[in-house]
């Protein structure tokens, strides 16, 4: 997933040569398999991987202004519940310091003004999820039931925000997405 979203975001922004991969430690233990990939991708991609730990809101706008400081910079959420929960921060600061962002976590974020989503389909996680359900209300024993893992991802693209980052939606992220925000 990485080396997704930092593919997505070098299309979306060429010139990016910076990327910060903001998360919770505490909240978001995974992200450290997150940076490891996002990191051993960024040289082939000309991106210099910034690991960007925070714990509070003021940790956030250390970490936003350091990064929209410096020119070709960009942000990468992994899935964190903290960096939710301080999304509209995050997108203020980041439409303020004209920092492209790429969220991982929630479809919500783009839709509120945030520049893109790549990440699950909930939607058909949580169909697959009934159907295991019935499987177990019918007598499967869940120990039983194959794992699954998410196969269907969405991109979304907010084209106002990118409008309001100066940054122009190339033909073929538009052509690639599930969904365009006006």
């Amino acid at each position: 997933m990485g080396a997704k979203w930092l593919d997505l975001l070098k299309q979306m922004v060429p010139t990016v040569e910076r990327v910060g991969v903001m998360s919770n430690p505490e909240t978001a233990p995974q992200s450290k398999f997150f940076l490891r990939s996002v990191d051993a991708v960024g040289p082939s991609f000309g991106v210099k991987v910034i690991a960007t730990p925070v714990h509070s809101e003021a940790e956030i706008k250390q970490a936003i202004e350091s990064l929209g400081g410096e020119p070709n910079s960009g942000l990468l959420l992994p899935t964190d519940s903290f960096t939710s929960v301080h999304g509209d921060l995050i997108r203020e600061l980041g439409t303020r310091y004209r920092l492209p962002v790429i969220y991982s976590n929630s479809t919500a974020e783009v839709r509120k003004g945030g520049l893109m989503y790549y990440g699950i389909d909930y939607e058909s996680v949580f169909r697959q999820a009934a159907i295991y359900i019935d499987h177990i209300l019918k007598g499967a024993k869940p120990g039983d039931l194959p794992v699954q893992t998410p196969t269907i991802f969405k991109l979304i693209i907010n084209l106002k925000a990118a409008r309001a980052l100066g940054i122009e939606v190339p033909i073929g992220l538009m052509l690639r997405a599930d969904e365009m925000i006006e």
